[in-house]
Protein backbone atom coordinates (compact mmCIF):
# COMPACT_ATOMS: atom_id res chain seq x y z
CA UNK A 1 0.00 0.00 0.00
CA UNK A 2 1.02 3.42 -0.75
CA UNK A 3 0.64 6.34 1.52
CA UNK A 4 0.79 9.69 1.13
CA UNK A 5 3.37 12.27 2.85
CA UNK A 6 0.23 13.27 5.11
CA UNK A 7 -0.33 9.52 6.04
CA UNK A 8 2.90 8.45 6.76
CA UNK A 9 3.14 11.01 9.57
CA UNK A 10 -0.26 10.23 10.63
CA UNK A 11 1.32 6.95 11.49
CA UNK A 12 4.36 8.45 13.10
CA UNK A 13 1.93 10.15 15.42
CA UNK A 14 -0.09 7.25 16.42
CA UNK A 15 2.87 5.31 17.01
CA UNK A 16 4.21 8.10 19.39
CA UNK A 17 1.06 7.81 21.47
CA UNK A 18 1.25 4.17 21.83
CA UNK A 19 5.20 5.02 22.85
CA UNK A 20 3.62 7.73 25.58
CA UNK A 21 1.29 5.05 26.82
CA UNK A 22 -2.11 6.90 25.27
CA UNK A 23 -4.11 4.08 23.60
CA UNK A 24 -5.49 5.73 20.39
CA UNK A 25 -8.42 3.59 19.87
CA UNK A 26 -9.55 2.34 23.60
CA UNK A 27 -12.27 0.18 23.92
CA UNK A 28 -13.57 1.76 27.31
CA UNK A 29 -17.61 3.74 26.80
CA UNK A 30 -17.02 7.05 27.30
CA UNK A 31 -19.19 8.76 29.36
CA UNK A 32 -21.28 11.31 27.31
CA UNK A 33 -23.95 13.69 28.57
CA UNK A 34 -24.26 16.17 26.18
CA UNK A 35 -24.37 17.12 22.75
CA UNK A 36 -23.60 20.06 20.56
CA UNK A 37 -27.00 20.43 19.90
CA UNK A 38 -28.33 20.07 23.71
CA UNK A 39 -25.79 22.32 24.49
CA UNK A 40 -26.62 25.57 22.57
CA UNK A 41 -30.45 24.99 23.37
CA UNK A 42 -30.29 24.30 26.53
CA UNK A 43 -27.03 26.43 27.58
CA UNK A 44 -26.19 27.10 31.39
CA UNK A 45 -22.71 29.22 31.85
CA UNK A 46 -20.65 26.84 34.32
CA UNK A 47 -22.38 24.14 33.28
CA UNK A 48 -20.32 21.24 33.34
CA UNK A 49 -20.45 19.03 30.09
CA UNK A 50 -18.75 15.24 28.70
CA UNK A 51 -18.91 15.74 25.11
CA UNK A 52 -17.28 13.61 21.71
CA UNK A 53 -16.67 14.20 18.55
CA UNK A 54 -14.67 14.90 15.40
CA UNK A 55 -12.27 17.62 15.54
CA UNK A 56 -12.83 19.46 12.38
CA UNK A 57 -10.96 22.52 12.61
CA UNK A 58 -8.45 24.62 15.22
CA UNK A 59 -6.36 27.77 15.59
CA UNK A 60 -3.72 27.58 18.23
CA UNK A 61 -2.07 30.60 19.86
CA UNK A 62 0.75 29.53 21.26
CA UNK A 63 -0.73 28.47 25.12
CA UNK A 64 -4.32 28.46 23.88
CA UNK A 65 -6.43 27.35 21.30
CA UNK A 66 -10.34 27.66 20.01
CA UNK A 67 -11.27 24.53 17.82
CA UNK A 68 -14.82 22.99 16.53
CA UNK A 69 -15.86 19.87 17.38
CA UNK A 70 -18.39 17.70 14.88
CA UNK A 71 -20.77 15.26 16.57
CA UNK A 72 -23.64 13.85 15.05
CA UNK A 73 -26.13 16.79 15.72
CA UNK A 74 -23.87 19.59 14.33
CA UNK A 75 -21.00 21.59 15.75
CA UNK A 76 -19.60 23.18 18.91
CA UNK A 77 -16.62 25.79 19.76
CA UNK A 78 -14.34 24.11 22.40
CA UNK A 79 -11.69 26.21 23.70
CA UNK A 80 -8.49 24.86 25.12
CA UNK A 81 -5.87 26.66 27.24
CA UNK A 82 -2.67 24.50 28.55
CA UNK A 83 -3.09 26.27 32.30
CA UNK A 84 -6.75 24.97 32.37
CA UNK A 85 -5.77 21.33 31.07
CA UNK A 86 -2.48 20.85 32.84
CA UNK A 87 -2.96 23.13 36.08
CA UNK A 88 0.62 21.21 37.63
CA UNK A 89 4.33 21.51 36.12
CA UNK A 90 3.60 18.54 33.56
CA UNK A 91 2.06 20.42 30.21
CA UNK A 92 2.64 17.22 27.60
CA UNK A 93 -1.13 16.87 27.04
CA UNK A 94 -1.47 20.33 25.76
CA UNK A 95 2.40 20.59 24.26
CA UNK A 96 2.65 17.55 22.79
CA UNK A 97 -0.83 15.46 22.75
CA UNK A 98 -2.83 18.49 21.57
CA UNK A 99 -0.55 20.91 20.00
CA UNK A 100 1.68 18.26 17.87
CA UNK A 101 0.37 14.75 18.07
CA UNK A 102 -3.66 15.50 17.30
CA UNK A 103 -4.88 16.07 13.46
CA UNK A 104 -8.23 17.41 11.82
CA UNK A 105 -10.81 14.05 11.71
CA UNK A 106 -9.43 13.01 15.18
CA UNK A 107 -12.23 11.88 17.74
CA UNK A 108 -12.20 13.07 21.24
CA UNK A 109 -13.91 13.36 24.06
CA UNK A 110 -14.05 16.41 26.04
CA UNK A 111 -14.53 17.05 29.43
CA UNK A 112 -15.18 21.06 30.14
CA UNK A 113 -17.24 23.39 31.40
CA UNK A 114 -20.09 26.17 29.73
CA UNK A 115 -18.95 29.60 28.85
CA UNK A 116 -19.56 32.51 26.45
CA UNK A 117 -17.01 34.50 24.64
CA UNK A 118 -16.45 37.68 24.40
CA UNK A 119 -18.29 37.63 20.81
CA UNK A 120 -20.96 35.77 22.26
CA UNK A 121 -20.19 32.71 21.32
CA UNK A 122 -21.31 29.25 23.21
CA UNK A 123 -18.33 27.33 24.15
CA UNK A 124 -16.71 24.69 25.82
CA UNK A 125 -13.72 25.39 28.69
CA UNK A 126 -11.57 22.00 28.13
CA UNK A 127 -10.45 20.76 31.82
CA UNK A 128 -10.05 17.44 30.23
CA UNK A 129 -9.75 15.62 26.97
CA UNK A 130 -9.05 12.09 25.90
CA UNK A 131 -7.89 10.25 22.06
CA UNK A 132 -10.86 8.14 20.77
CA UNK A 133 -9.42 7.44 17.26
CA UNK A 134 -7.05 8.31 15.88
CA UNK A 135 -7.90 9.05 12.47
CA UNK A 136 -4.82 8.07 9.45
CA UNK A 137 -6.03 9.49 6.52
CA UNK A 138 -6.53 13.46 6.21
CA UNK A 139 -10.34 14.74 5.45
CA UNK A 140 -11.21 16.75 2.44
CA UNK A 141 -11.81 19.79 3.76
CA UNK A 142 -13.11 22.60 1.32
CA UNK A 143 -11.21 25.55 1.92
CA UNK A 144 -11.86 29.58 1.83
CA UNK A 145 -9.79 32.32 0.87
CA UNK A 146 -10.07 35.97 2.28
CA UNK A 147 -12.05 36.95 -0.41
CA UNK A 148 -15.00 34.30 0.93
CA UNK A 149 -14.29 31.84 -2.50
CA UNK A 150 -14.10 28.36 -1.32
CA UNK A 151 -11.74 25.56 -2.57
CA UNK A 152 -11.43 22.22 -3.06
CA UNK A 153 -14.76 21.34 -2.03
CA UNK A 154 -15.43 17.21 -1.61
CA UNK A 155 -18.23 17.63 -4.32
CA UNK A 156 -17.12 14.77 -7.09
CA UNK A 157 -20.14 12.71 -7.50
CA UNK A 158 -17.94 9.33 -7.68
CA UNK A 159 -15.97 10.24 -4.85
CA UNK A 160 -19.29 11.27 -2.45
CA UNK A 161 -21.29 8.14 -3.56
CA UNK A 162 -17.79 5.43 -3.19
CA UNK A 163 -17.14 7.11 0.11
CA UNK A 164 -20.45 7.94 1.58
CA UNK A 165 -18.60 7.97 5.26
CA UNK A 166 -16.27 11.45 3.89
CA UNK A 167 -19.06 12.69 2.31
CA UNK A 168 -21.42 12.43 5.27
CA UNK A 169 -18.45 14.15 7.19
CA UNK A 170 -17.62 16.78 5.38
CA UNK A 171 -20.89 18.03 3.95
CA UNK A 172 -22.98 17.84 6.29
CA UNK A 173 -25.92 18.98 4.48
CA UNK A 174 -26.12 15.14 2.46
CA UNK A 175 -27.30 14.12 6.11
CA UNK A 176 -30.38 15.96 6.12
CA UNK A 177 -31.05 13.71 3.02
CA UNK A 178 -31.36 10.48 5.22
CA UNK A 179 -33.15 12.13 7.85
CA UNK A 180 -36.10 12.98 5.84
CA UNK A 181 -35.67 9.74 4.15
CA UNK A 182 -36.50 8.29 7.84
CA UNK A 183 -38.90 10.67 7.95
CA UNK A 184 -40.49 9.78 4.53
CA UNK A 185 -40.90 5.95 6.24
CA UNK A 186 -41.74 6.43 8.93
CA UNK A 187 -45.01 8.60 8.34
CA UNK A 188 -46.05 5.59 5.57
CA UNK A 189 -45.66 2.88 8.50
CA UNK A 190 -47.79 5.60 11.08
CA UNK A 191 -50.49 6.24 8.36
CA UNK A 192 -51.16 2.22 7.25
CA UNK A 193 -50.15 1.24 11.23
CA UNK A 194 -53.50 4.08 12.26
CA UNK A 195 -55.37 1.65 9.67
CA UNK A 196 -54.79 -1.64 11.72
CA UNK A 197 -52.44 -3.30 8.48
CA UNK A 198 -49.66 -5.57 9.63
CA UNK A 199 -45.62 -4.94 8.61
CA UNK A 200 -44.71 -8.42 7.47
CA UNK A 201 -41.34 -9.67 5.78
CA UNK A 202 -41.38 -11.81 2.79
CA UNK A 203 -38.76 -14.21 1.11
CA UNK A 204 -35.95 -12.71 -0.48
CA UNK A 205 -34.48 -15.15 -2.13
CA UNK A 206 -37.00 -16.93 -4.32
CA UNK A 207 -37.57 -20.17 -6.50
CA UNK A 208 -39.68 -18.40 -8.67
CA UNK A 209 -38.83 -14.19 -9.12
CA UNK A 210 -42.62 -13.03 -9.27
CA UNK A 211 -44.43 -10.29 -9.42
CA UNK A 212 -42.92 -7.90 -11.79
CA UNK A 213 -41.66 -8.05 -15.73
CA UNK A 214 -38.26 -7.51 -14.87
CA UNK A 215 -34.39 -9.29 -15.60
CA UNK A 216 -33.78 -10.96 -12.47
CA UNK A 217 -30.33 -11.91 -10.35
CA UNK A 218 -29.86 -15.78 -10.36
CA UNK A 219 -27.66 -17.21 -7.64
CA UNK A 220 -27.22 -20.92 -6.45
CA UNK A 221 -27.86 -22.86 -3.09
CA UNK A 222 -25.27 -25.36 -2.39
CA UNK A 223 -26.89 -27.57 0.30
CA UNK A 224 -30.44 -27.41 -1.87
CA UNK A 225 -28.58 -27.72 -4.86
CA UNK A 226 -31.18 -25.73 -6.48
CA UNK A 227 -31.23 -22.49 -8.44
CA UNK A 228 -32.85 -19.13 -6.27
CA UNK A 229 -33.53 -15.81 -7.44
CA UNK A 230 -32.83 -12.30 -5.68
CA UNK A 231 -36.92 -11.21 -5.61
CA UNK A 232 -37.85 -8.74 -8.15
CA UNK A 233 -40.98 -8.25 -6.06
CA UNK A 234 -42.61 -9.14 -2.91
CA UNK A 235 -46.05 -9.21 -4.80
CA UNK A 236 -46.95 -12.79 -4.78
CA UNK A 237 -45.87 -13.58 -1.29
CA UNK A 238 -48.29 -10.94 0.00
CA UNK A 239 -50.88 -12.11 -1.85
CA UNK A 240 -50.03 -15.83 -0.66
CA UNK A 241 -51.30 -13.56 2.92
CA UNK A 242 -54.18 -12.24 1.84
CA UNK A 243 -55.21 -15.59 1.03
CA UNK A 244 -54.06 -16.68 4.84
CA UNK A 245 -56.67 -14.53 6.32
CA UNK A 246 -54.92 -11.06 6.85
CA UNK A 247 -57.34 -8.28 5.43
CA UNK A 248 -54.34 -5.57 4.98
CA UNK A 249 -50.68 -6.06 4.82
CA UNK A 250 -47.64 -4.07 3.95
CA UNK A 251 -43.71 -4.17 3.54
CA UNK A 252 -40.81 -1.93 2.81
CA UNK A 253 -38.97 -4.25 0.86
CA UNK A 254 -35.36 -4.30 -0.54
CA UNK A 255 -35.67 -5.52 -4.85
CA UNK A 256 -33.08 -6.37 -7.06
CA UNK A 257 -33.79 -6.09 -10.84
CA UNK A 258 -30.23 -7.20 -13.28
CA UNK A 259 -30.84 -3.85 -15.14
CA UNK A 260 -28.96 -0.98 -16.34
CA UNK A 261 -27.89 2.02 -14.09
CA UNK A 262 -29.36 5.73 -14.37
CA UNK A 263 -30.07 8.40 -12.51
CA UNK A 264 -33.34 6.71 -11.15
CA UNK A 265 -32.97 3.10 -11.58
CA UNK A 266 -30.46 1.24 -9.18
CA UNK A 267 -29.92 -2.03 -9.28
CA UNK A 268 -31.03 -2.69 -5.42
CA UNK A 269 -33.90 -0.61 -4.32
CA UNK A 270 -36.70 -0.07 -2.04
CA UNK A 271 -40.45 -0.64 -2.84
CA UNK A 272 -43.42 -0.25 -0.16
CA UNK A 273 -46.13 -2.89 -1.52
CA UNK A 274 -49.84 -2.72 0.28
CA UNK A 275 -52.44 -5.33 -0.02
CA UNK A 276 -55.97 -4.71 1.57
CA UNK A 277 -58.79 -7.12 1.36
CA UNK A 278 -62.20 -6.06 -0.37
CA UNK A 279 -60.97 -3.03 -2.05
CA UNK A 280 -60.24 -1.96 -5.33
CA UNK A 281 -58.22 0.44 -7.60
CA UNK A 282 -60.41 3.65 -6.97
CA UNK A 283 -60.34 3.18 -3.43
CA UNK A 284 -56.63 2.71 -3.59
CA UNK A 285 -56.62 5.93 -5.49
CA UNK A 286 -58.38 7.96 -2.99
CA UNK A 287 -55.27 6.03 -0.24
CA UNK A 288 -52.83 7.30 -2.63
CA UNK A 289 -53.54 10.37 -2.30
CA UNK A 290 -54.33 10.63 1.43
CA UNK A 291 -51.08 9.21 2.37
CA UNK A 292 -48.78 11.19 -0.19
CA UNK A 293 -50.15 14.44 0.91
CA UNK A 294 -49.49 13.48 4.73
CA UNK A 295 -46.08 12.19 3.96
CA UNK A 296 -45.02 15.67 2.46
CA UNK A 297 -46.33 17.17 5.24
CA UNK A 298 -44.58 15.30 7.35
CA UNK A 299 -41.46 15.50 6.20
CA UNK A 300 -41.76 19.13 4.29
CA UNK A 301 -44.19 21.04 6.47
CA UNK A 302 -46.07 21.70 3.77
CA UNK A 303 -48.02 19.88 0.57
CA UNK A 304 -45.69 21.68 -2.28
CA UNK A 305 -42.40 20.81 -2.85
CA UNK A 306 -39.84 22.51 -4.93
CA UNK A 307 -38.43 19.72 -7.90
CA UNK A 308 -35.66 21.06 -10.41
CA UNK A 309 -37.73 23.79 -12.16
CA UNK A 310 -41.19 22.48 -11.09
CA UNK A 311 -43.41 23.43 -7.38
CA UNK A 312 -44.94 20.26 -6.98
CA UNK A 313 -48.21 19.56 -5.30
CA UNK A 314 -49.23 16.76 -3.67
CA UNK A 315 -52.45 18.20 -2.16
CA UNK A 316 -55.43 15.89 -3.10
CA UNK A 317 -56.82 14.79 -5.68
CA UNK A 318 -54.94 14.40 -8.35
CA UNK A 319 -56.53 14.21 -11.88
CA UNK A 320 -57.20 10.40 -13.31
CA UNK A 321 -56.55 10.29 -16.95
CA UNK A 322 -56.98 6.74 -19.01
CA UNK A 323 -53.87 5.34 -20.82
CA UNK A 324 -55.19 5.26 -24.19
CA UNK A 325 -57.05 9.05 -23.51
CA UNK A 326 -53.30 9.90 -22.59
CA UNK A 327 -51.54 8.16 -25.36
CA UNK A 328 -54.30 9.95 -28.02
CA UNK A 329 -53.75 12.99 -26.58
CA UNK A 330 -49.65 13.18 -26.86
CA UNK A 331 -49.28 11.07 -30.30
CA UNK A 332 -52.79 11.64 -32.86
CA UNK A 333 -52.79 7.97 -32.67
CA UNK A 334 -56.10 6.19 -31.33
CA UNK A 335 -54.61 2.81 -30.35
CA UNK A 336 -57.82 1.17 -28.84
CA UNK A 337 -58.22 -2.30 -30.12
CA UNK A 338 -54.83 -2.30 -32.51
CA UNK A 339 -53.03 -5.77 -33.02
CA UNK A 340 -49.28 -5.91 -32.73
CA UNK A 341 -48.48 -4.98 -36.26
CA UNK A 342 -50.53 -2.23 -36.30
CA UNK A 343 -48.86 -1.12 -33.09
CA UNK A 344 -45.19 -1.65 -34.14
CA UNK A 345 -46.80 0.43 -37.42
CA UNK A 346 -47.57 3.16 -35.05
CA UNK A 347 -44.24 3.11 -32.75
CA UNK A 348 -42.05 3.62 -36.47
CA UNK A 349 -44.28 6.38 -37.51
CA UNK A 350 -43.36 7.66 -34.02
CA UNK A 351 -39.87 7.11 -34.83
CA UNK A 352 -40.18 4.49 -31.07
CA UNK A 353 -37.74 1.81 -31.50
CA UNK A 354 -38.82 -1.82 -31.13
CA UNK A 355 -37.88 -5.36 -31.94
CA UNK A 356 -39.47 -8.57 -32.87
CA UNK A 357 -39.56 -9.86 -28.92
CA UNK A 358 -42.17 -6.86 -28.32
CA UNK A 359 -45.78 -8.24 -27.56
CA UNK A 360 -48.40 -5.62 -27.78
CA UNK A 361 -47.76 -4.67 -24.35
CA UNK A 362 -44.21 -4.07 -24.36
CA UNK A 363 -45.53 -1.82 -27.34
CA UNK A 364 -48.13 0.71 -26.15
CA UNK A 365 -45.76 0.83 -22.46
CA UNK A 366 -42.41 2.14 -25.40
CA UNK A 367 -45.29 4.27 -26.75
CA UNK A 368 -46.29 5.77 -23.46
CA UNK A 369 -43.12 5.90 -21.98
CA UNK A 370 -41.37 7.58 -24.99
CA UNK A 371 -44.18 10.49 -25.93
CA UNK A 372 -46.25 10.76 -22.85
CA UNK A 373 -45.20 10.36 -19.30
CA UNK A 374 -43.07 13.29 -19.27
CA UNK A 375 -45.81 15.58 -20.01
CA UNK A 376 -47.11 14.29 -16.48
CA UNK A 377 -45.28 16.64 -13.70
CA UNK A 378 -48.10 17.25 -10.90
CA UNK A 379 -49.12 13.81 -9.58
CA UNK A 380 -51.56 12.43 -12.13
CA UNK A 381 -53.27 9.21 -12.32
CA UNK A 382 -52.81 7.22 -15.46
CA UNK A 383 -55.55 4.03 -14.99
CA UNK A 384 -56.89 1.52 -17.35
CA UNK A 385 -54.28 -0.08 -18.75
CA UNK A 386 -54.63 -3.02 -21.78
CA UNK A 387 -55.00 -6.46 -20.41
CA UNK A 388 -52.04 -7.33 -22.11
CA UNK A 389 -49.51 -5.09 -19.89
CA UNK A 390 -50.58 -6.39 -16.98
CA UNK A 391 -50.96 -9.84 -16.43
CA UNK A 392 -51.76 -9.97 -12.32
CA UNK A 393 -54.19 -6.93 -12.68
CA UNK A 394 -57.99 -7.97 -12.66
CA UNK A 395 -60.53 -7.39 -15.73
CA UNK A 396 -61.98 -4.10 -16.29
CA UNK A 397 -65.80 -4.41 -14.97
CA UNK A 398 -66.62 -2.29 -18.02
CA UNK A 399 -64.23 -2.83 -20.72
CA UNK A 400 -62.84 -6.32 -21.05
CA UNK A 401 -60.04 -5.41 -23.39
CA UNK A 402 -58.27 -3.12 -20.31
CA UNK A 403 -57.73 -3.56 -16.56
CA UNK A 404 -58.37 -1.78 -13.87
CA UNK A 405 -55.11 -0.45 -13.13
CA UNK A 406 -53.02 2.72 -12.31
CA UNK A 407 -49.84 3.76 -12.19
CA UNK A 408 -49.19 7.09 -10.51
CA UNK A 409 -46.88 9.54 -12.32
CA UNK A 410 -45.02 12.68 -10.62
CA UNK A 411 -42.49 14.87 -12.48
CA UNK A 412 -42.36 12.91 -15.86
CA UNK A 413 -41.80 9.37 -13.59
CA UNK A 414 -43.97 6.37 -12.39
CA UNK A 415 -43.93 6.72 -8.67
CA UNK A 416 -46.88 4.08 -7.47
CA UNK A 417 -48.22 0.96 -9.34
CA UNK A 418 -51.44 -0.41 -8.36
CA UNK A 419 -54.58 -2.77 -8.83
CA UNK A 420 -57.99 -4.31 -8.92
CA UNK A 421 -55.85 -7.47 -8.00
CA UNK A 422 -56.66 -10.44 -9.95
CA UNK A 423 -58.62 -13.49 -8.17
CA UNK A 424 -59.56 -16.03 -10.27
CA UNK A 425 -56.95 -18.72 -10.27
CA UNK A 426 -58.19 -19.75 -13.81
CA UNK A 427 -58.01 -16.41 -15.67
CA UNK A 428 -54.69 -16.20 -13.99
CA UNK A 429 -53.06 -19.06 -15.29
CA UNK A 430 -53.84 -18.43 -18.36
CA UNK A 431 -52.22 -14.88 -18.35
CA UNK A 432 -49.05 -16.42 -16.71
CA UNK A 433 -49.19 -18.84 -19.94
CA UNK A 434 -49.60 -15.35 -22.28
CA UNK A 435 -46.13 -14.20 -20.25
CA UNK A 436 -44.77 -17.99 -21.21
CA UNK A 437 -45.09 -17.58 -24.94
CA UNK A 438 -43.46 -14.28 -24.74
CA UNK A 439 -40.54 -15.52 -23.15
CA UNK A 440 -40.28 -18.10 -25.53
CA UNK A 441 -40.29 -15.43 -28.03
CA UNK A 442 -37.02 -13.80 -26.51
CA UNK A 443 -38.93 -11.78 -23.53
CA UNK A 444 -36.12 -11.54 -20.71
CA UNK A 445 -38.22 -9.79 -18.73
CA UNK A 446 -41.55 -11.88 -19.27
CA UNK A 447 -43.18 -13.29 -16.33
CA UNK A 448 -42.62 -16.72 -14.69
CA UNK A 449 -45.73 -19.06 -13.86
CA UNK A 450 -45.47 -19.54 -10.38
CA UNK A 451 -47.73 -23.00 -9.44
CA UNK A 452 -47.76 -22.26 -5.99
CA UNK A 453 -48.92 -19.08 -6.23
CA UNK A 454 -51.99 -20.23 -8.52
CA UNK A 455 -52.13 -22.94 -5.84
CA UNK A 456 -52.87 -20.36 -3.31
CA UNK A 457 -55.66 -18.55 -5.82
CA UNK A 458 -57.68 -21.69 -6.04
CA UNK A 459 -58.15 -21.81 -2.04
CA UNK A 460 -59.78 -18.34 -2.80
CA UNK A 461 -58.59 -15.31 -2.22
CA UNK A 462 -61.36 -12.35 -1.34
CA UNK A 463 -61.34 -8.96 -3.49
CA UNK A 464 -58.08 -7.31 -2.56
CA UNK A 465 -56.29 -3.87 -4.23
CA UNK A 466 -52.52 -3.84 -4.06
CA UNK A 467 -50.21 -1.00 -4.56
CA UNK A 468 -46.16 -0.70 -4.90
CA UNK A 469 -44.95 2.99 -3.84
CA UNK A 470 -41.26 3.28 -5.05
CA UNK A 471 -39.42 4.88 -2.09
CA UNK A 472 -36.03 6.33 -3.42
CA UNK A 473 -37.78 7.75 -6.23
CA UNK A 474 -40.67 9.34 -3.45
CA UNK A 475 -37.39 10.41 -1.75
CA UNK A 476 -36.30 12.15 -4.65
CA UNK A 477 -39.06 14.24 -4.86
CA UNK A 478 -39.57 15.41 -1.14
CA UNK A 479 -35.56 16.18 -1.12
CA UNK A 480 -35.00 17.83 -4.47
CA UNK A 481 -32.43 15.26 -5.49
CA UNK A 482 -32.53 14.34 -9.18
CA UNK A 483 -30.20 11.20 -8.97
CA UNK A 484 -31.04 8.32 -7.61
CA UNK A 485 -27.59 8.04 -5.46
CA UNK A 486 -28.34 10.97 -3.85
CA UNK A 487 -30.88 9.00 -1.61
CA UNK A 488 -29.27 5.77 -1.40
CA UNK A 489 -26.16 5.74 1.67
CA UNK A 490 -24.22 3.08 -0.51
CA UNK A 491 -25.46 3.09 -4.44
CA UNK A 492 -24.07 0.46 -6.51
CA UNK A 493 -20.93 1.59 -8.55
CA UNK A 494 -19.00 0.56 -11.13
CA UNK A 495 -15.56 -1.41 -9.99
CA UNK A 496 -13.26 1.57 -8.62
CA UNK A 497 -10.32 2.05 -10.69
CA UNK A 498 -6.94 1.11 -9.35
CA UNK A 499 -4.95 4.55 -8.79
CA UNK A 500 -1.54 4.87 -10.92
CA UNK A 501 0.74 6.87 -8.77
CA UNK A 502 2.02 9.72 -11.06
CA UNK A 503 5.09 11.90 -11.43
CA UNK A 504 4.60 15.21 -10.15
CA UNK A 505 5.00 16.66 -13.96
CA UNK A 506 1.79 13.95 -14.96
CA UNK A 507 -0.46 15.57 -11.82
CA UNK A 508 0.61 19.19 -13.21
CA UNK A 509 -1.14 18.43 -16.41
CA UNK A 510 -4.28 16.59 -15.19
CA UNK A 511 -4.72 19.34 -12.64
CA UNK A 512 -4.73 21.90 -16.06
CA UNK A 513 -7.33 19.39 -17.85
CA UNK A 514 -9.65 18.01 -14.57
CA UNK A 515 -11.97 21.65 -14.53
CA UNK A 516 -12.24 21.79 -18.50
CA UNK A 517 -11.58 18.70 -20.13
CA UNK A 518 -9.47 19.54 -22.61
CA UNK A 519 -7.93 22.69 -24.37
CA UNK A 520 -5.36 23.10 -27.71
CA UNK A 521 -2.14 21.42 -27.34
CA UNK A 522 -0.34 24.29 -27.49
CA UNK A 523 -2.03 26.35 -24.71
CA UNK A 524 -1.64 22.93 -22.60
CA UNK A 525 2.09 22.64 -23.03
CA UNK A 526 2.10 26.28 -22.17
CA UNK A 527 0.09 25.94 -18.84
CA UNK A 528 1.86 23.07 -17.56
CA UNK A 529 5.71 24.82 -18.08
CA UNK A 530 7.28 21.83 -18.52
CA UNK A 531 10.83 21.29 -20.43
CA UNK A 532 10.18 19.45 -23.91
CA UNK A 533 12.00 16.44 -22.94
CA UNK A 534 9.13 16.44 -19.85
CA UNK A 535 6.51 16.90 -21.36
CA UNK A 536 6.69 14.47 -24.42
CA UNK A 537 7.58 11.89 -21.68
CA UNK A 538 4.88 12.98 -19.26
CA UNK A 539 2.07 13.00 -21.85
CA UNK A 540 3.28 9.59 -23.51
CA UNK A 541 2.80 8.03 -20.26
CA UNK A 542 -0.53 9.69 -19.52
CA UNK A 543 -1.76 8.34 -23.07
CA UNK A 544 -0.02 4.39 -22.56
CA UNK A 545 -2.41 5.20 -18.73
CA UNK A 546 -5.50 5.35 -20.69
CA UNK A 547 -5.57 9.10 -18.77
CA UNK A 548 -4.88 11.46 -21.71
CA UNK A 549 -5.60 11.39 -25.81
CA UNK A 550 -3.97 13.94 -28.48
CA UNK A 551 -7.23 15.09 -30.66
CA UNK A 552 -6.72 16.43 -34.19
CA UNK A 553 -9.93 18.76 -35.26
CA UNK A 554 -10.84 21.40 -37.42
CA UNK A 555 -9.78 24.14 -35.11
CA UNK A 556 -5.96 22.28 -34.50
CA UNK A 557 -4.70 19.94 -31.67
CA UNK A 558 -6.40 19.36 -28.56
CA UNK A 559 -5.40 17.32 -25.38
CA UNK A 560 -8.23 15.84 -23.74
CA UNK A 561 -8.59 13.68 -20.23
CA UNK A 562 -10.56 10.05 -21.22
CA UNK A 563 -13.13 8.70 -19.16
Amino acid sequence: MQLSEQEIVRREKLAKLREMGIDPYPAALYPVDATSKSIKNDFEEGKQVVISGRLMSRRIQGKASFAELQDSEGRIQVYFNRDEICPGEDKTLYNEVYKKLLDIGDIIGVEGELFTTQVGEKTVMVKNFSVLSKALRPLPLPKVDAEGNTYDEFNDPELRYRQRYVDLVVNPSVKETFIKRTKVTNSIREFYNQKGYLEVETPILQPIPGGAAARPFLTHHNALNVPLYLRIANELYLKRLIVGGFDGVYEFSKDFRNEGMDRTHNPEFTVMELYVAYKDYNWMMDTTEELLEKVAIDSNGTTKVEVGENIIDFKAPYPRVPMLEAIKTHTGFDIAGMNEEELREVAQKLEIEVDETMGIGKLIDEIFGEKCEHHYIQPTFITDYPKEMSPLTKEHRENPALTERFELMVNGKELANAYSELNDPIDQRERFEEQLKLSEKGDDEAMFIDQDFLRALEYGMPPTSGIGIGIDRLVMLLTNNASIQEVLFFPQMRPEKKQVPLTEEEKTIMDILKPVGEMPLSELKEKAGLSGKKWDKSTKNLSKLGLFEVEKNNDGLFGRLKN
